[in-house]
């Protein structure tokens, strides 16, 4: 089993990075997937689940494929429930993904290009996986484990269960959404098409661990407007809206960013900023574990723009924020199943599973809140995502696949 795995696993993860799937925030509000690339991925699994002899598939059109598996056991058995999303981050460029495979790491740094490597000494989990084989970049872009491995990871149980009629199991849904990076990816889910009773995410990272509390999310959307004039003139005329953005971003605390937090610490993060001395468009990420302390942030950012606007009379500050997600914790807290299911099937494979917070969120997440379905999320094997050092290594991905199977297992013996 685990050598079938391996082979699919690897020859999936390979096929699934090389499609172009960078989600944009730009125009997700707009046009869902935002991008045509997600659409190719998507109608790629869908056809690959109907190959693998799964009857009951469907793609919305909002990207969103939900494929149902039927159980094969007489008793009633609750139905599980694994997600994953096709889409990838733009941190550094997520399209023309042009992985390579190290079969037996060697030890030692990774040279990706002339001009990067993986540095060992940055990653120590690299010890772990000396002899075996990695997926890496080459320098480029981003690998795109998040969340392709998560997807290969599902992909390759699922086809395990189809070819072996004699593994028991209970009803299972298979969920594939899309713009999972921009918080878009469960807007307008159709719960009513799934059955699950609990899911979980696959798309995590470091192999063993598992998460069932991440942070609740806002997005802050700030316009400055200023007053154009011509530079010779502009004398006690021209307000400059780049000097103020310049001004609310200097302000936010450094204390409370990203790059200065860690563990349960939540931050402030100007993310993407464009524009002129006439307009510009800022995007503020607002992360905290303790929703209080998130709306307490997006209080501050309203107070700031008040601020800068009597800081220069005559601009404007326009900004429009929104909760993206929330923390799940309490949903696996009051119907723990999905966690009990997750940590027994663990145990019965001798794995032992760390359950860590999530930094960042998860459709799961969105799933857990808005329709009261406990989705912890599990590794995928993936490292440094959202970075062009990223790398993935198949004996964890292979595990990720070993523990769906056996949750699968255990749900339908519950």
């Amino acid at each position: 089993m685990v050598t079938r795995l391996k082979e699919d696993i690897l020859t999936r993860f390979l096929r699934y990075v090389q499609v172009d799937t960078m989600s944009d925030d730009r125009v997700v509000d707009s046009k869902r997937p935002s991008t045509d690339g997600q659409w190719n991925l998507l109608k790629m699994l869908a056809s690959e689940l109907t190959e693998l002899g799964v009857d009951d598939v469907h793609i919305d059109e909002k990207g969103i494929v939900i494929a149902k598996i039927p159980s094969n056991i007489e008793r009633e058995a609750p139905v599980v429930g694994f997600m994953a999303h096709v889409d990838t981050a733009d941190d550094v460029p997520g399209n023309g993904v042009k992985p390579r495979v190290i079969e037996k790491y060697g030890g030692g740094d990774i040279p990706l290009n002339e001009e990067y490597s993986i540095v060992a000494d940055e990653n120590p989990e690299l010890s772990n996986y000396i002899g075996e084989t990695l997926v890496v970049t080459d320098g480029t872009t981003l690998l795109g484990s998040d969340d392709k491995a998560g997807i290969a990871e599902i992909m390759s149980a699922v086809r395990y269960v189809m070819e072996h009629p004699e593994f028991k199991h209970g009803g299972i849904d298979i969920i594939f959404t899309s713009d999972e990076e921009t918080g878009s990816g469960m807007d307008g889910f159709p719960y009513e098409k799934i059955d699950c009773e609990y899911c979980y995410t696959v798309d995590g990272g470091k192999r063993f661990e598992i998460q069932s509390e991440c942070f609740n999310a806002a997005t802050a959307k700030v316009g400055f407007e200023g007053v154009s004039y011509h530079l010779g003139a502009a004398r006690g005329r021209m307000i400059n809206a780049v000097t103020m953005a310049s001004a609310f971003i200097n302000a936010l605390p450094q204390a409370e960013s990203p790059e200065a937090t860690d563990g349960r610490y939540g931050y402030y993060c100007a993310h993407t900023i464009e524009g002129s001395a006439q307009h510009v468009d800022l995007t503020v990420y607002l992360r905290d574990f303790d929703l209080d302390n998130l709306d307490r942030r997006i209080d501050v950012l309203k107070r700031l723009a008040h601020t800068i606007e009597g800081l220069y009379p005559g601009g404007k500050v326009d900004l429009q924020a929104k909760h993206l997600y929330y923390n799940m914790a309490r949903t696996a807290e009051d119907k723990p199943i999905a966690m009990n299911i997750l940590f027994a099937a663990g145990k019965a494979l001798d794995f032992e599973l760390k359950n860590e917070v999530i930094r960042g969120g998860t459709d799961g997440s969105r799933m857990a809140n808005e329709a009261g379905i406990p989705c912890p999320n599990i590794f995928t094997g993936g490292h440094n995502h959202h970075s062009r050092f990223e790398w993935a290594a198949l004996p964890a991905m292979v595990d990720s696949a070993r523990l769906i199977l056996k949750i699968i297992e255990l749900g339908a013996a519950s």
